[in-house]
């Protein structure tokens, strides 16, 4: 019986030092303020192997005092190697924040001591790069002013290439009763000759009036 009585409490003693081994604790979380490029970051860590659902809660504080809750709570089911869960927050250079775990029944305090930021603020991105200054032979070269198009030759022909130019006729007068009168019938000198033959017939006429007029007083 005295055998069997130290072998049961040697059992009893060992079971109780694995629960104890499986069981989740506070020092198995971790806190840490951080950079995430240009954004701040508090960035919380559960290295508990027996995976225990466990929830996290971050308040910024003040004075001793909460003065406000950052983000939702989030839940982690850590591991050996460790699951972390990230809150975004614009923290200030050496800001406090208070770090809550909830962890079923076996756990529900805060992560000591409190989270306390960097001295340093997260830089922006155009303080973590300074534009470079260009040397004077890098400097941009003024754009060269466009030269103006040149008029589209047109297909059709212009009014001088597609009416041929009239054809001056030769102004040499050509000899009377030749070209003149081939071309239109007549010559040009044709009122002068009328006016000549009229005279003749009227000289003719007053001719023979003056025989007539002679002939008659001499037979009297």
């Amino acid at each position: 019986m005295r055998i069997l009585g130290v072998a049961s409490a040697s059992a009893a003693l060992t079971l109780g030092l694995a629960g104890n081994a499986l069981a989740c604790n506070i020092s198995e979380f971790s806190a840490v303020a951080k950079c995430d490029g240009t954004k701040g970051v508090i960035s919380v860590t559960d290295k508990d192997p027996s995976g225990v659902k466990a929830t996290i809660t971050v308040f910024l504080e003040s004075n001793g005092a909460d003065e406000k809750q950052v983000g939702e709570p989030q839940v982690v089911e850590g591991t050996r190697e460790g699951v972390t869960v990230d809150f975004s927050e614009d923290w200030k250079p050496n800001a406090t924040y208070r770090v809550h775990v909830k962890a079923g029944n076996q756990v529900d305090e805060d992560i000591k001591p409190n989270l306390v930021t960097p001295a340093e603020a997260c830089k922006a991105s155009d303080e973590s790069t300074p534009p470079a200054t260009p040397s004077p032979s890098e400097e941009p070269s003024k754009p060269s002013e466009p030269k103006p198009s040149e008029p589209e030759q047109s297909s059709e022909p212009s009014e001088s290439e597609s009416t041929p130019a009239a054809e001056t006729g030769d102004n040499t007068p050509s000899p009377a009763g030749d070209s003149n009168l081939a071309e239109t019938g007549s010559s040009s000198n044709t009122g002068a000759i009328a006016g000549i033959a009229a005279a003749l017939v009227a000289a003719g006429a007053g001719v023979m009036f003056a025989l007539r007029r002679r002939g008659a007083a001499n037979n009297r």
